[in-house]
């Protein structure tokens, strides 16, 4: 039998154990394999039932991920064909149990709903992700999930992409039996049990596809959760049509329309950013010049220095992560203030039923609260969390220099400052590296790590290794002000400001942000930050201001007007006591006076231009950062705006959208605004302007030199 696949004969039950690692994916070869160990089995007198599992931690977690990137790239192909693989076993004679462990997810599920029967360990993960990347279950799964789960149910899973644990698999129909012990053992007993009763084939089951009233409910119910919840994205509504076919066609006419459906997605230009997304989320680790295999100092115990929002949600990350806590500020009342806010927090997600109590009572006992240094000689990382000055993080780090152990990590969480300024506070500025994370940092996935000039390998290394460690994704980025999330945010945000100067209102402004996709506009999020916080970095950075470059005056105001964002109930927006937004007539006289003061007779201004001014400015900042090595690869920068500044995934990050407009019509948009607004902010990229002469794209250059 082939290599992909073990055989084996158990007491008249035939064990098939793909052998796929890691994850057991239905790349080439293997459900060729399959087949032929099915048919095999099937043949063979001495074999009652057969079971098929997975060997190693898990059954089959999908498709493999380069066989997707390839129909990607060739839709017409339609994909991987399991559908003679789904037959052979469907058709099989013999009882075929699936027994699954870790996860069965996308063609993983689908093969498991062609068998017979499923049995499952208790922590087992089953789910329909695939609208996660754009496109629908295209492995007869959309056919068959409703007749085992029920069209609700099918619906949900399919749109949401959530996965569900064994328990609630079996309550939904997914599985027959959760089973204890070792799952192996417990399938052959389950395949003996039934080893003589007649075979259910799942495409058989359409009782619960008939009731047409329910089933009109069902998916209207779903497309409005698709609105909900994934907004402007195709692929769920495509999914919901592809299960609607499966109540109203014969299965084989079902499979067909399934496959039309899954095709049209594949050819999406969603589907072809979101797969982008999750391949360069999993290039990110690649980091040019660190082996893969490179040495990093063991992690067991983080101090952390600051008890505020982003000290307090490093610390959930940490335990969450089985890392035990030091946190430490310089009063009581800051680290009551923390510890309730953590408290408050994990209460929730108690409440959610999303953690258990005793979870909670664990992971609070592993942050040690303390106003002194104790404890911080033995840590392993120490990650500073105080306030956005320059001064106030070199003076910690002149503490930390005098504490921390010789091989101790250290770490800063500064959004902006230089590291290496900071790194030189120390006499081992080789430990130091950036660890940018984002707000609210235990539930965002996304950590900038800083690459300072004299950050060492192994330090660059622990880095990415605790980023993997607090499940993040952790992207290294180059040392200047503002890295590259940052500064890229700060030229959207600039030309989001000149746009309200001109004659757009914040509404207006964030309206056409979030029609064209972003989890939020751009001056909701200055509210929810806070406008104090922004305005107290532009203050810590103004030395760095160009004289005569023109500069937003409103937000300054705002500042000054005492109107600091939700956290006072007043920032562009006024917000009530339930922290709803609305437009403040206050606001607008403001703007409009201060129009008049710099000299602008404001105009109407378009959707089009918002975005474009928006997102032009930030591709070209990154095609600068490019050029700089601030960053390696167009597809890290759409991976920080993706994970990390509500960029939607199905535009692909900003580059990767720079290039779906066409870097041709960019460039000269950019070369419009150039004469338009001067060259001090709109001068364009040399790389943005070497790619659109030549034709080419951000995406062809990380092919090209993909570090």
């Amino acid at each position: 039998m082939s290599e992909l696949v073990a055989v084996s004969l158990e007491d008249g039950i035939a064990v098939i154990t793909v052998q796929n690692p890691p994850v057991n994916a239905l790349g080439p070869g293997v459900p060729k394999a399959l087949l032929d160990a099915v048919a095999a089995a099937e043949r063979d007198a001495a074999v009652q039932a057969l079971v098929i599992i997975g060997g190693g931690k898990t059954f089959i977690a999908g498709a493999d991920i380069n066989e997707l990137l390839a129909a990607a790239k060739n839709p017409e192909s339609g994909g991987p064909d399991i559908h003679p693989l789904l037959a052979r076993v469907e058709d099989c004679f013999k009882p075929v149990v699936m027994a699954i462990h870790g996860t069965a997810l996308g063609g993983g599920l689908e093969l498991a709903m062609a068998g017979h029967y499923r049995v499952a360990v208790a922590d087992a993960l089953l789910g329909a992700p695939e609208s996660n990347l754009g496109i629908i279950p295209g492995a007869e799964g959309t056919q068959r999930l409703p007749r085992l789960v029920g069209v609700a149910n099918a619906v949900d899973l399919c749109v949401s992409g959530h996965l569900v644990k064994a328990g609630e698999a079996k309550d939904l129909g997914l599985i027959d039996r959760v089973v204890e012990g070792d799952l192996l053992t417990a399938a052959c007993a389950f395949a003996r049990e039934i080893a003589d009763a007649p075979v259910s084939k799942t495409r058989h089951r359409n009782g619960g596809l008939n009731n047409v009233e329910a089933n009109e409910t069902a998916f209207a119910a779903g497309r409005e959760q698709a609105r909900k919840i994934r907004p402007h994205q195709t692929a769920p509504l495509h999914a919901i049509d592809a299960i609607e076919a499966a109540t109203k066609l014969p299965f084989e006419e079902g499979c067909k329309r399934e496959r039309e459906i899954a095709k049209l997605c594949l050819a999406s230009p969603q589907a072809q950013a979101m797969i982008h997304v999750f391949f360069a989320e999993r290039g990110v680790s690649k980091v040019p010049g660190l082996a893969k295999d490179a040495p990093t100092y063991p992690i067991r115990t983080v101090g952390i220095i600051g008890a505020g929002t982003m000290g307090g949600g490093i610390a959930m990350a940490c335990v969450n992560a089985g890392l035990s806590v030091l946190l430490k500020d310089t009063s009581q009342e800051a680290l009551d203030r923390g510890i309730a806010t953590i408290t408050k927090n994990y209460n929730r997600s108690v409440q959610r039923g999303r953690t258990p109590q005793a979870v909670m009572d664990q992971r609070m006992a592993m942050i040690h609260a303390q106003l002194s240094y104790d404890g911080f000689e033995d840590a392993d990382l120490i990650i500073e969390a105080a306030f956005e000055s320059m001064e106030v993080k070199k003076a910690l780090f002149t503490d930390i220099e005098k504490i921390a152990k010789p091989d101790c990590v250290l770490a800063t969480n500064t959004s902006t400052l230089d590291i290496d300024a900071i790194a030189a506070m120390t006499s081992r500025p080789g430990m130091v590296v950036g660890l940018h994370f984002f707000s609210p940092a235990n539930v965002m996935r996304l950590v900038e790590i800083v690459r300072g000039k004299e950050t060492s390998q192994k330090t660059l290394a622990t880095a990415v290794a605790v980023a993997k460690t607090l499940k993040k994704i952790g992207v290294v980025v180059g040392n200047a002000y503002g890295f590259v999330g940052n500064r890229m945010m700060f030229a959207y945000m600039r030309e989001a400001q000149f746009l309200v100067e001109e004659g757009a209102l914040p509404e207006q402004v964030d309206k056409a942000l979030t029609d064209f996709g972003m989890a939020m506009g751009i001056f909701a999020v200055d509210d929810l930050g806070g406008i104090d916080l922004l305005y107290r970095v532009r203050q810590e950075t103004k030395h760095l201001d160009k004289p005569g470059v023109r500069k937003p005056v409103v937000h300054d105001r705002l500042y000054e007007s005492g109107r600091w964002g939700q956290k006072r109930n007043a920032g562009w927006y006024k917000y009530d006591d339930k922290l709803k937004p609305s437009p403040d007539p206050f606001v607008r006289e403001l703007v409009e006076k201060t129009s008049t003061e710099l000299g602008f007779s404001r105009r109407a201004i378009s959707n089009e231009e918002i975005i474009e001014r928006c997102f032009y400015a930030m591709v070209n900042e990154g095609a600068k950062i490019l050029d700089e090595g601030l960053a390696y690869r167009a597809a890290d920068i759409d991976v920080i705006y993706t994970t990390g500044y509500g960029f939607p995934t199905w535009r692909g990050g900003p580059m990767w959208f720079g290039d779906a407009v066409g870097l041709q019509k960019v460039y000269a948009r950019i070369c419009a605004f150039e004469k338009q607004f001067g060259p001090d902010l709109w001068a364009p990229a040399p790389l943005l302007k070497r790619l659109a002469e030549n034709g080419s794209t951000f995406a062809a250059r990380d092919e090209k030199d993909p570090k």
